[in-house]
């Protein structure tokens, strides 16, 4: 038997339900890509395992990333230079280094 069982698939469409996703409200095909019209209002879809259903409705995308997003400005870094992780030099093609050890 060559096929997975059907307990295995169920648990991956399971882990799916209760997905969101934005959608602008325009006319036209369906959803498009996120930098599509940043200003125009967004529908925020729910998968309930087949198919997706309303959940919200928001202004724009910056709200949608709000609601699809919510941690990430709680786990934003700190601001400040980011660590050089390579040595010394201006070559485009350097490689980091590796760690030293103390031996003498």
């Amino acid at each position: 038997m060559d096929e997975e069982p059907l307990s295995n698939w169920a648990e991956r469409r399971d882990a799916k339900i209760g997905r969101l996703r934005a959608a602008p409200v325009t006319g036209g095909a369906g959803p498009k890509g996120s930098h599509v019209s940043p200003d125009a209002p967004r529908v925020i879809e729910r998968w309930n395992g087949y198919a997706w259903e309303l959940h919200t409705l928001v202004s724009n995308l910056a709200e949608a990333q709000r609601i699809l997003y919510p941690n990430t400005a709680e786990t934003s870094p700190a601001p400040g230079p980011a660590p050089n992780p390579l040595g010394p030099g201006t070559g485009m093609h350097r490689k980091p280094q590796a760690p030293r050890s103390d031996r003498r």
